[in-house]
C-alpha cells in the first residue's frame, strides 16, 4: 500500500511535535522540512537554525530553507514531490493560491484556537489573557484569507486560571501533533468532511510587539495576573518602580482588603509572601519578579537586596 506523501512547513518550537509525529506515523511519509531561513540570534547575532530545521535533521528528514516560498522554483520544487497533503504549522509566511493548490488532497493547517475565534498571530496569549475557561486546537484546510479556512477537527482543553501562555503553548502544540495525525487518518477513511467556519463570528489577534507587556493596575487583580501570564515568556510582563523597569514572572489574587481610596498601582505591603499590589479591584500578590539584577528572583529574595519605602508605586 502507498505511503501518505507529506510535506512539512513549520519554523518555532511549537511545530516540532506535529513534524515528530508525522515523521514516526506509520504509513506516513514526511518528504520535506519547509522552515525559514537561519535568522542571527543573540548577541552575537549568529545564524541559528529554526526548531524545525533541528528536528528535521535529527529525524533524517531533507531540509528546505527559501527566502520566498511562493516562488517558481520553489513550487516546482515541491510539486515535483507530489505530496498529498501539506501540514504547515507557523511556517511564517504566506501561501500563494498556486502554491496551496499543490497537494493531491488538501493543505492543513494546525491553529492553537477554537476557530473561528482568534485568527491571527497569538491565539495562545489572547486566550489566557482573557481568561477563557476553555481554548483548544483545531485544524483546517487552508485558504488564502488568513485562518479563514474550513475546519476539519477540533479538540478543545480547559485552561488554568494560574497557568501561563508558556505551559499553554507546550499543551497546545502537543495537541496539535495528536490531533493531526487523527485528521489525516479520518480524512484517508472518508470520516472527516470540511466544515465552512461561521466567519460572522471570527476574531482576530494581532502579533505582540513588547510594549504590550506594561501591567495596567486599573484593571481587576483577576485582570492583571492574567495579562501577566499571558505576557510570559514573551514579551513578558513589566511594571516600573522608583523610575526602574520590573519584570514580573507570577503573581495571584490576593484576599487582602485595604481602603478603596488606595490608588490602582500602590505597593500596599511586602514580606516574604510577596509584593502586594492594589489593582483597580482588589490586591495582586506578586511572588517572582526581576529587577536591576537580571535574575528572577522569589519575592522574598527580591527584598533582600531592595529596600523599598512603603507606600510606593508602579507604574
Amino acid at each position: 500500500m502507498k505511503n501518505t506523501r507529506i510535506v512539512f512547513m513549520g519554523t518555532p518550537e511549537f511545530s516540532v511535535p506535529a513534524l515528530e509525529a508525522l515523521a514516526k506515523e506509520p504509513g506516513f511519509d514526511v518528504l520535506l522540512a519547509v522552515t525559514q531561513p537561519d535568522r542571527p540570534k543573540g548577541r552575537g547575532k549568529k545564524l541559528s537554525p529554526s526548531a524545525v530545521k533541528q528536528a528535521a535533521l535529527n529525524l533524517g528528514i531533507e531540509v528546505f530553507q527559501p527566502e520566498k516560498i511562493n516562488t517558481p522554483e520553489a513550487i516546482a520544487l515541491i510539486s515535483g514531490l507530489e505530496p498529498d497533503y501539506f501540514v504547515v504549522v507557523a511556517f511564517g509566511q504566506i501561501l500563494s493560491r498556486q502554491m496551496l493548490d499543490t497537494p493531491k488532497t488538501y493543505p492543513i493547517n494546525i491553529h492553537a484556537s477554537l476557530l473561528p475565534k482568534y485568527r491571527g498571530a497569538a491565539p495562545i496569549q489572547a486566550a489566557v489573557l482573557n481568561m477563557d475557561e476553555q481554548t483548544g486546537v483545531t485544524t483546517m484546510v487552508m485558504a488564502e484569507k488568513m485562518d479563514a479556512g474550513d475546519m476539519l477537527l477540533m479538540e478543545t482543553t480547559p485552561v488554568d486560571p494560574q497557568e501561563t501562555a508558556s505551559m499553554l503553548h507546550d499543551r497546545l502544540s502537543q495537541m496539535g501533533a495528536q490531533l493531526i495525525i487523527k485528521t489525516i487518518h479520518g480524512i484517508e477513511q472518508g470520516k472527516i468532511t470540511p466544515v465552512p467556519q461561521d466567519h460572522s463570528k471570527a476574531t482576530y489577534v494581532s502579533m505582540l510587539k513588547k510594549s504590550d507587556g506594561r501591567i495596567n493596575w486599573q484593571g481587576s487583580n483577576k485582570a492583571v495576573c492574567a495579562h501577566i501570564n499571558a505576557m510570559t515568556p514573551w514579551p513578558g510582563a513589566f511594571t516600573e518602580l522608583c523610575g526602574k523597569r520590573l519584570k514580573i514572572f507570577k503573581a495571584v489574587p490576593s484576599s487582602l482588603s485595604i481602603p478603596a481610596s488606595v490608588l490602582p498601582g500602590t505597593l500596599v505591603c511586602c514580606d516574604d509572601k510577596g509584593l502586594f499590589v492594589a489593582a483597580g479591584n482588589g490586591v495582586v500578590q506578586v511572588l517572582e519578579l526581576m529587577g536591576s539584577s537580571g535574575k528572577r528572583l522569589d519575592a522574598a529574595s527580591f527584598l533582600c537586596g531592595n529596600k523599598i519605602d512603603l507606600p510606593a508605586q508602579f507604574k
